[in-house]
């Protein structure tokens, strides 16, 4: 398909040769219209970037979106298909600091899944501002699903228990590879530990990464939860109804 939507009415002709011009539309705010030759080199540049900078979230957004072609209609259709995802589909509910009530979520209790995560947000000093828009993604539903998957990426450490630090987004990167099947995800999981120590390479290969791939493959799919409407409930208790294995 074209990554634009084109007009043909009123016409508008080339001075020169006569024919006609089509003129491009943004699909939604933001978005960037790419051909395919575009989105490979995009591809290329930020795998290279993001491989020798995994801390580059830009890059690492930008190599998400140029390569989810699959992945993506894939995640839409099981959301499509199940109750509580078709209802994301269609409410588009956002994770940002300016639709959360962090002082609610603060006060409660201990182990449900608003307090824990905003608990991760204040231990590791992150906000879910910092994820980027979508911008190469042809298809505006499409567009809210990786918006939708970048936003629960925390929620993912919350539930895994992992922090921030390159062991933790390894291990997470393992799960959601299993769970959405971006190569963005098998790309992070795959070249993430070469700069890991052996200890810690040990500790991956033997206990941490078996564990995220057989949560991944045992858990439902993670963008079919209203996690705005399940901050009361305990971590543990959404774990379970997920089908995330305890922590090792």
């Amino acid at each position: 398909g074209k990554a634009y939507l084109s007009r043909t009415e009123p016409k508008v002709l080339d001075g020169r040769s006569g024919e006609e011009e089509e003129v491009s539309y943004q699909l939604y705010p933001g978005h960037i219209p790419t051909s395919p030759l575009q989105k490979a080199l995009l591809a290329a540049g930020s795998a290279a970037m993001a491989l020798y900078d995994p801390y580059r979230h830009d890059m690492v957004a930008v190599l998400g979106e140029t390569t989810g072609c699959l992945a993506l209609p894939s995640l839409r259709d099981k959301m499509k298909h199940h109750p509580e995802g078709y209802r994301i589909l269609q409410e588009r509910p956002r994770i940002r600091l300016s639709t959360l009530d962090m002082a609610r979520l603060r006060g409660l209790p201990p182990g449900s899944l608003g307090r824990e995560y905003v608990r991760f947000l204040e231990d590791n000093k992150v906000s879910p501002d910092t994820r980027v828009p979508p911008k190469f993604v042809d298809d505006e539903e499409l567009a809210y699903v990786i918006q939708r998957y970048r936003e629960v990426h925390d929620l993912m450490h919350t539930l895994l228990g992992m922090p921030t630090n390159m062991l933790g987004e390894i291990v997470v990167k393992w799960f959601e590879a299993v769970q959405t099947g971006l190569p963005m995800c098998v790309l992070g999981g795959a070249f993430g530990p070469v700069r890991l120590s052996t200890r810690k390479l040990q500790v991956l290969a033997t206990q941490l990464v078996p564990w995220a791939i057989r949560s991944g493959c045992n858990a439902s799919c993670i963008l079919n939860v209203y996690y705005e409407q399940r901050w009361e409930q305990p971590v543990e208790s959404l774990r379970e109804e997920i089908g995330i294995l305890p922590p090792p």
